[in-house]
C-alpha cells in the first residue's frame, strides 16, 4: 500500500484522446491524481466537475488534475466532451494502474462484494513524491479539500 512519502509509480497508459500519457512527463509540475469508479455516473459527474470548475486555481498552484478510470477511450472522451472537462483523462482498463496504486478495492455494493475503484486521490509534488492522500473520497467538497492541501 502507498503511503505519503513514497515515490509516485510511474503511469504509462492511454488518454481519452488517444494518445500515450506518462507520468513521469510531468515531473516539475504538482499532480493532482484522483481516481473514480466510473465515468458519467453521478459521483463521479459531481467530482469531475468540481475539479473543472476550479481548473484556475489548481494551475495558479502549479498543478495538474488527471482523472484516472477503468473506462474506455469511447467512455471517458464521451464524459469529458458532455461535462467539458479541460484536463486529462486516462483510461485504465486492465486495472494496472489501479491496482498499483493500492485503489483496486473489494467495496460492498448493495449488499454483495465486488472489486471496484475505491476514490482515492494523490496529491504529488514536483519531485514525483506522494505529497496526500486522500482516501475514501466524498464527491461533493473535494476539488476545495484538494486545493487546502496544495
Amino acid at each position: 500500500m502507498l503511503k505519503e512519502g513514497d515515490q509516485a509509480p510511474d503511469i504509462q497508459v492511454e488518454s481519452d484522446a488517444g494518445e500515450p500519457f506518462d507520468l513521469e512527463s510531468l515531473r516539475g509540475k504538482k499532480v493532482v491524481l484522483y481516481f473514480y469508479p466510473r465515468a458519467s455516473t453521478p459521483g463521479c459527474t459531481v467530482e469531475a466537475g468540481e475539479f473543472r470548475d476550479a481548473i484556475q486555481q489548481f494551475e495558479e498552484k502549479g498543478a495538474a488534475v488527471i482523472g484516472v478510470s477503468p473506462d474506455s477511450p469511447k467512455a471517458q472522451t464521451g464524459f469529458k466532451e458532455k461535462e467539458c472537462l479541460p484536463f486529462t483523462l486516462l483510461c485504465d482498463l486492465d486495472k494496472k494502474i489501479a491496482k498499483t496504486y493500492g485503489v483496486w478495492q473489494e467495496k460492498n455494493m448493495y449488499g454483495k462484494k465486488v472489486m471496484g475503484i475505491a476514490r482515492t486521490t494523490f496529491v504529488i509534488d514536483e519531485q514525483g513524491k506522494i505529497q496526500k492522500i486522500f482516501a475514501k473520497v466524498k464527491p461533493a467538497g473535494h476539488a476545495a479539500e484538494v486545493l487546502g492541501a496544495l
